[in-house]
């Protein structure tokens, strides 16, 4: 299958770009050439090969999920760029 400039021309009028017509023949090279790779790789024969839910075998490393302490209350407030006795205090973002 190849790509007229036509085709490009449609698809660039889609996408709200201009193209000049030697682009448009670019782009129709390529894009006929890419059309013409993905034939090629449609008769491979992958009736073998099981499928895949992702490219590499990694498995995600996970901690253990342990309950450590948490941050001493006067010491978060003593961080904290404006806070009373037992609060944070932050600007008022509603009126």
């Amino acid at each position: 299958m190849s790509i007229s400039k036509d085709d490009v021309a449609y698809v660039a009028d889609l996408s709200r770009l201009s193209v000049t017509e030697i682009e448009k023949e670019n782009f129709a090279k390529d894009m006929s050439k890419i059309l013409e790779y993905m034939e090629l790789l449609n008769q491979v024969d992958t009736s073998t090969i099981k499928p895949l839910e992702h490219v590499t075998e990694l498995t995600a490393p996970f901690r253990k999920d342990v309950a450590l302490p948490s941050l001493d209350h006067d010491l978060a407030l003593k961080n904290a760029p404006d806070a009373d006795t037992d609060y944070f205090r932050v600007p008022k973002v509603i009126e």
